[in-house]
């Protein structure tokens, strides 16, 4: 098994994550088998309790994981589907060595970050290699070297490649190679700093990436190369792309990084073939058509809050051929000005997740605009619960419906908290979460997109659309056409006779891949395009 280590430096947010997922597509086209993982060095146990703000999406999985948003781009980037294992923090890592402690099984040592800290860390490379059997590990360590709090994965991951022996682990740093508009010139220094501090640690980097705005000249390679002692060739340009993040695969691939890659680790492979990436860019660069979807959201100031939503928009479209441009709407603005002049040039609307009351009547407005005007929707999570609240309120009447989330003395508590969350205490980890089964009913526009009657889709909420409603809903018209498989929880709502109304209380951006569009997007947008081919 060989393993690849991704650190960055000089600043956050170069796209650490992305340049891991991207040469984990090229590994996969090459034939090997890759996992990857994600290493946080924060005290959280995971980002579950952390505002938008502070952390951007909160990434669920399968097992119920909820993790950090870079392990949506391993999943869209790749085939594999991850588990809690391929996320670690040191809020776990620390947990996990203090309850050791407790009890008594560090044979009454005095626990240190060197070894137990460091074996901690190493354990759970080892299990992610135990569980997947994969080919290559791609471990990416978050934050910037030179963090205090990151200082315990590097010396993990440095002692883990002396572990395993030369030719089977990797060290790639991304860095920035910023451009100096007044001296008209990249500069390489900062580069040069970070790499010295990541020598420092005891970690020789085998590939550098240096993210940059104008392409790398060749004296500024061999500049890097010299300074931070690795040949020319392993000076890898990342350039800012010009379209979609889809096009970094292709560019590490035209600088063969997952060439030298494979010549460090001695894994001998075909070339990668990306034909169907090319495609996929093709679709996404110069698509034969285009609509304007709106996003109506409480985050909206926040790119990363939304990350997948957006994604699976931009897959949809790939499914239609379609571009999509994507109007980011605030939903306290709609509150302020109206539905009218921000939703009227739109295709579709799409109302997804959030968590408070602040902006949820600029939801509820955006909902019925959409439901009066025609205009294809799409709702997820709390999307789907503000398009219940808007139908009792404009439809059966029931002015004062809301959810027992925002109006605890609600007189039509349409949406209220799950049986099993009333007892609930503790904030972190305890939703419901993870993928759960959907039965859909025959004969509706969901059990159609989907070609299936039974689906697994992944949650992230505490509140439900409360039964005792269901019956006087579907005489008005609703339909319920998912739900759990004991029929006690509603799934999936949808409007005959609309052209495109449907909400899901779970998180189908979540399995969403360019390759493999959620059936709700390519529904969606496919909605969004006849609207405009038909001239509204």
């Amino acid at each position: 098994m060989k393993y690849i280590f991704v650190t960055g430096g000089v600043v956050s947010s170069l796209g650490k994550g992305l340049t891991a997922a991207a040469l984990g597509t090229l590994l996969e086209h090459r034939g090997l088998k890759v996992a990857l993982q994600k290493f946080d060095p924060y005290l959280n146990v995971d980002p579950g309790t952390m505002s938008p703000y502070q952390h951007g999406e909160v990434y669920v999985l399968d097992d119920g994981a909820e993790t950090d948003l870079d392990l949506g781009h391993y999943e869209r980037f790749t085939r594999t589907k991850l588990t809690r294992l391929n996320n670690l923090t040191s809020g776990q890592v620390y947990q996990t060595v203090l309850n050791n402690e407790r009890e008594g099984k560090y044979l009454g040592k005095t626990v240190q970050v060197i070894p137990h800290v460091t074996d901690e860390i190493k354990n759970r490379i080892r299990l992610l290699a135990q569980q997947t059997g994969a080919d290559v590990i791609i471990t990416e360590i978050g934050g910037t070297t030179g963090d205090i709090e990151g200082l315990p994965f590097l010396e993990a991951i440095r002692e883990f490649a002396h572990e395993v022996g030369p030719g089977n682990a990797v060290f790639i740093h991304v860095t920035y190679v910023p451009y100096i508009k007044a001296a008209g010139e990249l500069k390489t220094k900062p580069t040069q700093q970070s790499v010295a501090k990541l020598r420092e640690i005891g970690i020789m980097p085998h590939i550098i990436v240096c993210r940059c705005e104008r392409p790398l000249e060749k004296e500024v390679r061999h500049k890097i190369s010299l300074f931070c002692n690795v040949p020319v060739e392993a000076v890898v340009e990342e350039k800012d792309v010009d379209h979609t993040i889809y096009e970094v695969p292709l560019m590490l691939q035209r600088e063969r990084m997952d060439e030298l890659v494979c010549r460090l680790l001695h894994l001998d492979t075909p070339p990668a073939n990306m034909s169907e990436w090319q495609e996929i860019l093709r679709k996404l660069i110069a698509p034969q058509h285009r609509v304007r979807v709106g996003v109506v959201g409480k985050y909206i100031g926040l790119q990363d809050a939304y990350k997948s939503v957006y994604e699976a928009l931009s897959h949809g479209g790939i499914a239609n051929d379609c571009g999509v441009e994507i109007v980011r709407i605030e939903s306290e603005e709609i509150e302020k000005h109206g539905a009218e002049p921000l939703l009227r040039d739109l295709a579709g609307i799409l109302v997804p997740g959030g968590f408070g009351e602040r902006g949820v009547e600029g939801k509820i407005e955006a909902v019925r605009y959409a439901r009066e005007r025609k205009v294809p929707f799409l709702g997820l999570c709390l999307g789907m619960q503000v398009a219940c609240i808007e139908f009792a309120r404009n439809v059966l009447g029931l002015r004062e419906a809301h959810s027992t989330e925002f109006d605890p003395d609600t007189p039509h508590p349409v949406i209220t908290l799950l049986d099993e969350q009333r007892r609930v205490t503790r904030k972190g980890g305890t939703m419901r979460l993870g993928a759960q089964p959907c039965q859909l009913q025959v004969g509706t526009r969901a059990a159609q997109l989907y070609g299936a009657f039974l689906v697994h889709e992944r949650h992230r909420h505490r509140y439900e659309f409360n039964l005792e409603y269901r019956e006087m809903f579907e005489r008005a018209g609703m339909v319920f056409s998912g739900t759990s498989p004991d029929g006690k929880l509603v799934e999936l709502i949808e409007l005959p006779g609309h052209p495109f109304f449907m909400a899901c209380q779970f998180h189908p951006e979540f399995l969403s891949k360019p390759h493999q569009p959620h059936p709700l997007f390519r529904g969606f947008v496919q909605a969004a395009l006849l609207r405009v081919q038909v001239g509204r």
